[in-house]
């Protein structure tokens, strides 16, 4: 889930590598979503935040957390919780 404020807008290019993953690994494993903290209530504590976070979840629950657009280190997330 790509955590996002209403005045920065979700990370267009972190999007595409996401898209790039999601093609080589197959669309059935791997699912992205978009997340406005201002409007969830259980995102509160992402808010004020300059830098885009990126939760990754595994049955419903949080099992990894990725602060900032740092490609390679989310590839890597990706593909180990894969």
């Amino acid at each position: 889930v790509d955590v996002f404020q209403a005045w920065c807008g979700p990370c267009k290019p972190v999007m595409n590598l996401f898209q790039k993953i999601r093609n080589e690994v197959g669309s059935n494993l791997l699912h992205f979503a978009v997340a406005e903290v201002d409007s969830i209530d259980a995102l509160e504590k992402y808010r004020g935040q300059c830098e885009p976070v990126f939760l990754f979840y595994t049955g419903g629950e949080l099992v990894a957390v990725v602060r900032g657009a740092d490609a390679p280190l989310l590839q890597k997330t990706i593909l180990e919780q894969l």
